[in-house]
């Protein structure tokens, strides 16, 4: 399989994972692979660009340094690209080589820009945010008072970083309802990519909470544990990408290749040479064919809905929940001189079948809206084989007598409504293959 290590396709400006944007790096292309136009310099909007300038260092009420100007100039021109395109001053540069290791200090959102606003991509596992009740799509309209309003996201995700153990007041609104304040502590987080267990007998549940370098060996090493603690090949399998923001192109391409046996998984198309590229799966499958669903929601984008869009394509799983995010651009981030960096958007991703994500998202085979599970509780109600003297089973089976259930220990499926219907799901499909 080729391997990608440098390059993502990750949710827009993602991150506030603590500050650093979630995306790798990629292999910087030739500057003659860059620069393929051989148009003349407009000379006439470069004269008028200097005589701007000159005039801010000349009129501006306060002195401002050449370094000043022209970095906030090509934060500008990149901004006015896309969400995605920015500039990476010398730390932000930094700290976005280090997010990649799964450790790093924040509030654990990712975050993207909806109509001058700060929108809520996802909470990630086991974080401040998700533990605060952070939910995708809630609008953060003031960071510690201050509006975010006319913030960049590199701005708003600057006011947002801060040393672990510090708080953090957060004002949200939510579906257009009234605002809410949010107070988090900032933490170290440590983001674990991948997680397993089984729901039932026979039944597993995967799942990857972002892209990282070694995802895709991780679900490897959870499908192996998750066939052991059953004692014999899975009935069925769910694998949860529900508010998974992408992260690792190469990663979203392995965990894929784990449930596919041929065909094309991802490619991409762009302008400069590199930009396209082709993956396809190889003949192992470590999943065995299991029967397979696969929960999506608005929070999984990027990476999540090139693994969602490979399956559904190829029809190896049943996509259910709720349309996914609509991220199907890839940036790579170009090295500059002086040890900043371009975060550049250089391709669009496809799936198999050819369909472009962006702006449009994945929809699934069969929505199922996020709901609370309310249970009634059971009633001490007397069965046959409760009453004295009961007669016996004319077949010879054991009596079942009423049981209390109050002390079985809690299962994620009991609590998880979309879970609860992919379970069900999964069950079905065995009762109709005769299994």
């Amino acid at each position: 399989m080729p391997h990608l290590s440098r390059l993502t396709s990750l949710a827009l400006a993602i991150a506030l994972l603590g500050g650093p944007h979630l995306l790798q790096a990629a292999e910087t292309p030739p500057a003659a692979a860059i620069a393929n136009d051989k148009a003349p310099l407009p000379l006439d909007e470069l004269r008028t660009f200097a005589e701007v300038m000159d005039r801010i260092k000349a009129a501006y009420v306060e002195p401002v340094s050449d370094k000043t100007l022209l970095e906030n100039a090509i934060k500008g021109m990149l901004s006015n690209l896309d969400p995605h395109s920015a500039y990476l001053d010398p730390q932000t540069f930094r700290e976005l080589q280090e997010s990649t290791s799964g450790e790093f200090g924040g509030l654990g959102i990712e975050v993207g820009m909806e109509d001058g606003f700060v929108k809520v991509i996802s909470p990630i596992d086991d974080t401040p945010a998700s533990k605060a009740g952070i939910q995708p799509g809630d609008l953060i309209v003031k960071i510690d008072g201050q509006p975010t309003k006319g913030l960049s996201m590199l701005e708003a995700v600057d006011k947002m970083r801060g040393e672990a153990g510090s708080k953090i007041l957060l004002t949200l609104v939510r579906e257009g309802g009234k605002p809410f304040d949010v107070e988090l502590t900032r933490a170290v987080i440590k983001v674990r990519s991948v997680k397993s267990q089984l729901l039932e007998d026979g039944y597993g549940y995967v799942r990857i909470s972002q892209f990282q370098v070694n995802s895709g060996e991780e679900v490897g090493k959870a499908l192996n544990k998750l066939r052991k603690d059953n004692g014999k090949k899975l009935r069925g399998l769910v694998l949860d990408l529900r508010n998974n923001p992408g992260g690792v192109l190469q990663a979203a391409v392995e965990v894929s290749d784990h449930f596919l046996k041929k065909g094309l998984i991802v490619y991409t198309e762009g302008r400069i040479a590199n930009s396209e590229l082709r993956f396809s799966a190889d003949p192992a499958d470590a999943s065995e064919g299991v029967p397979l669903v696969v929960l999506i929601n608005g929070g999984s984008a990027s990476a999540s809905e090139i693994v969602a869009g490979a399956l559904q394509d190829h029809k190896r799983g049943v996509l259910m929940g709720t349309d996914s995010f609509g991220k199907g651009s890839v940036q790579t981030v170009l090295p500059l001189n002086n040890d900043s960096a371009l975060k550049l958007t250089t391709a669009l991703y496809y799936t198999p079948n050819g369909r472009s994500i962006q702006a449009q998202g994945i929809v699934p085979d069969i929505e199922v809206a996020r709901a609370k599970l309310t249970r009634e509780q059971d009633e001490a109600n007397i069965k046959e084989a409760d009453l004295q003297g009961h007669l016996g089973n004319g077949n010879g089976g054991a009596d079942k007598p009423s049981q209390n259930k109050s002390g079985q220990p809690a299962r994620p499926q009991d609590d998880d409504y979309q879970l609860s219907q992919a379970l069900n799901l999964l069950k079905g499909l065995n009762i109709t293959r005769g299994d």
